[in-house]
């Protein structure tokens, strides 16, 4: 089924956007009133009935809601809020959908839900408390200093995080925008046992992704021995909580976090223990729901092309992002995508 058509963004917009950086001004971290207030969208007649109450907790555990989950943080914030928009303005049913936001417990948790309140002031979701030295203890330093931030590895204790009541999520980074339903995505058959959905790349140097001691030690190596092991992306992900706290998948991950402490058997942050765990064992997702790689690799963050085929949802995993090249005046083509879902304030406003 066709993805929703992408929108283009005039040139002198772009201009807007990095008005402040071409004049020597300073980045500053955005505050609750730095970004703008979201349409509001509304769902298609066909939309199933959920129940509300005041604070929208009945659809927080509704299994008719498409439930997301999404970390945040100030440093992410401007793409975070830029997803969230995407994902509602090309949803179906979008006051179906609940947002699960996980920040650091050293975060102003206050801050964050005034921001998203201000922005998107219909949005059901709740935001919970990560505690770092969860994971802080397990962390090895990887080939960027971005990957081995506490907060990036909450993906891996969602399961514990949620309320049990959640069983079925779809977990998004914060460097991405959607241009399709996402409740097609939700929908991913799992079939009797996976865990996990996501887009995986075969054709990927699969043994890059560990070092030369993973791979020269035997007992290390036959982890992967009856398994067609392809590389996933973990930015993209459906993910089966009910079946994850069941086979106690988060201690699996820790385990192999554990070893990384001793021996050095990857270098990327907390994709390999995903890697290690899940890698030839999830359902294989169309491509086209995470092009992902637009912020380039892990060093430079050149531009990139989009991947053939069709598109779903953009993702600027790599180091170069969207919001940072546009206020830079060093935007990539691909940026003038992002550019309409960002809800910054601009110095004067435009209407259309």
């Amino acid at each position: 089924m066709p993805g929703f058509p992408i929108p283009h963004l005039p040139f002198f917009l772009i201009l807007l956007f990095t008005s402040n950086a071409a004049a020597g001004a300073p980045l500053s971290l955005p505050s609750a009133h730095q970004f703008k207030e979201a349409p509001q969208f509304y769902n298609s007649p066909e939309c199933p009935a959920i129940e509300w109450d005041d604070g929208g907790g009945a659809t927080l555990c509704s299994n008719r809601a498409v439930h997301v989950a999404m970390t945040l943080d100030t440093a992410y914030l401007r793409g975070s809020m830029a997803a969230i928009l995407s994902v509602l303005q090309h949803s179906s049913c979008p006051q179906n959908i609940a947002f699960h936001f996980v920040s650091s417990q050293s975060a102003d948790a206050s801050f964050l839900r005034a921001t998203i309140s201000s922005s998107f002031p219909y949005l059901n979701f709740r935001v919970y408390s990560f505690d770092d030295s969860t994971v802080a203890g397990l962390i090895s330093a990887s080939i960027r200093s971005a990957l081995d931030c506490p907060l990036n590895y909450a993906r891996s204790y969602l399961a514990d995080i949620l309320p049990p009541c959640v069983s079925r999520i779809v977990y998004l980074d914060s460097d991405l925008v959607l241009v399709d339903d996402i409740a097609r995505l939700a929908r991913t058959d799992l079939g009797g046992s996976a865990v996990v959905a996501a887009p995986e790349y075969c054709s990927a140097n699969f043994t890059a992704y560990f070092t030369p001691s993973f791979w020269s030690n035997p007992s290390l190596s036959l982890t992967f021995a009856d398994r067609r092991a392809c590389y996933f992306n973990t930015g993209v992900m459906v993910i089966d909580l009910g079946r994850w706290r069941e086979g106690d998948y988060t201690r699996k991950i820790e385990e192999w976090m554990e070893l990384q402490k001793r021996v050095r058997i990857y270098e990327l942050g907390s994709l390999p223990p995903f890697l290690l765990v899940f890698a030839g064992e999830i359902v294989p997702v169309n491509h086209r729901w995470n092009q992902h790689g637009l912020g380039g690799d892990n060093f430079r963050g050149l531009c990139r092309d989009l991947h053939p085929g069709p598109v779903s949802l953009l993702h600027w995993s790599g180091k170069g992002k969207p919001w940072v090249r546009l206020d830079a005046n060093r935007p990539c083509p691909l940026d003038a995508l992002w550019a309409p879902y960002d809800l910054l304030q601009t110095p004067f406003a435009l209407d259309s």
